[in-house]
């Protein structure tokens, strides 16, 4: 018996396959990074979240798929002149990330071109307004004055611009040569003035120094000059009491201490002639007594001496000794009192 399929088989099975059609279409799979926008009759309706999305078929479509992580796009060479009047090369990146999915379908047409034309024409507007050498050198500056400006102008249609790097600067080769020598220039004088000063600080230093040597040269002179003349008033004083002594002897008519007085010259005259280094030879038209009266008068100061300490002793500490010594001094003595008479006669001699 052939099997004969019912017209209302039929439309059942027509049923189900237009119910599987339905929830088909009305199932959306987003995936992570992405959000769909929802048109219904061509108007923005909601937007689907990554994951399973639901939409009434045939009367809600996908409007736009949205790339909401942060992407970046080349921003072209281009040439921007500055406020010196320098012709330059410029050419970077930037960085956003669209944070609105609607805004960034229905607030704006063609996204990318459009965030790529305003980073340009804001490119020519902020370096434009500087002078080569801040351009140079102030390639930070330059970056987050462009962020601040794009930032802003794209807030409306739901983008976040994240960074923008200004990739390379390139001047003209004759710009280049000319900032080359310039730069040569400067070091050259810097070299120059760190030489110079260089010196300067030398010569202050050794000015130092030299001040310092010859004030501790001056204090050292004037220790001397204060020890000397210390030495010559110790030495002074020492002449004062020997010659208050020997007055006092002569007053006394002690004709000895006159003998001593001489004699300690005489002797000091003759040793200067014996260390005298150009003269080693010398003749000494004196007579030889008058040396020897001139010790026997040191014999006969020291005997006395010598007497007044024995009487100052006492008889019973005396003895035989002390005046034995005394007869050996007396005739010693009489030898140098002749002596000094000779010594008398032959200073008086021609």
């Amino acid at each position: 018996m052939p099997f004969e399929i019912s017209g209302f088989s039929v439309l059942v099975i027509a049923v189900v396959i237009l119910a599987i059609i339905i929830v088909t279409m009305s199932v959306k799979a987003v995936p992570q990074g992405y959000e769909y926008t929802v048109e219904r009759f061509g108007r923005y309706t909601k937007t689907l979240s990554p994951g399973l999305g639901m939409i009434f078929p045939i009367v809600d479509r996908i409007g736009a798929k949205m790339n909401m992580m942060e992407s970046v796009l080349d921003v072209p060479s281009q040439e921007v002149i500055t406020r010196d009047n320098a012709l330059v090369q410029v050419d970077g990146v930037i960085f956003f990330q669209v944070l609105d999915a609607a805004a960034a379908a229905y607030e704006v047409r063609d996204l990318q071109r459009a965030i790529l034309n305003l980073t340009m024409t804001n490119i020519r507007t902020v370096m434009g307004s500087m002078d080569l050498d801040e351009l140079l050198s102030r390639r930070d500056d330059i970056n987050t004055r462009l962020l601040q400006v794009v930032d802003d102008a794209t807030e409306p249609w739901g983008i976040k611009a994240t960074r923008i790097e200004i990739l390379d600067i390139t001047p003209p080769a004759d710009l280049v040569d000319s900032m080359a020598r310039q730069m040569k220039a400067e070091r050259d004088k810097r070299a120059t003035v760190l030489v110079a000063e260089g010196d300067r600080q030398a010569q202050v230093l050794r000015a130092e120094g030299e001040k310092q040597a010859q004030i501790l040269a001056a204090e050292g002179r004037r220790e001397a000059a204060f020890r000397d003349a210390e030495a010559r008033e110790r030495e002074a004083e020492a002449e004062a009491k020997a010659t208050a002594m020997v007055s006092e002897a002569i007053a006394r008519g002690d004709v000895n201490a006159v003998n001593y007085f001489v004699a300690q010259r005489y002797v000091d005259a003759l040793g200067k002639f014996a260390d005298s280094t150009n003269q080693k030879t010398f003749f000494l038209p004196v007579d030889a007594a008058g040396i020897i009266g001139a010790i026997g008068g040191i014999a006969e100061i020291a005997r006395d001496s010598m007497e007044q300490r024995q009487a100052a002793r006492g008889p019973w500490d005396g003895g035989s000794t002390p005046s034995g010594g005394g007869s050996a001094g007396g005739s010693t003595a009489g030898g140098s009192t002749a002596g000094g008479s000779s010594a008398g006669e032959g200073g008086r001699r021609p």
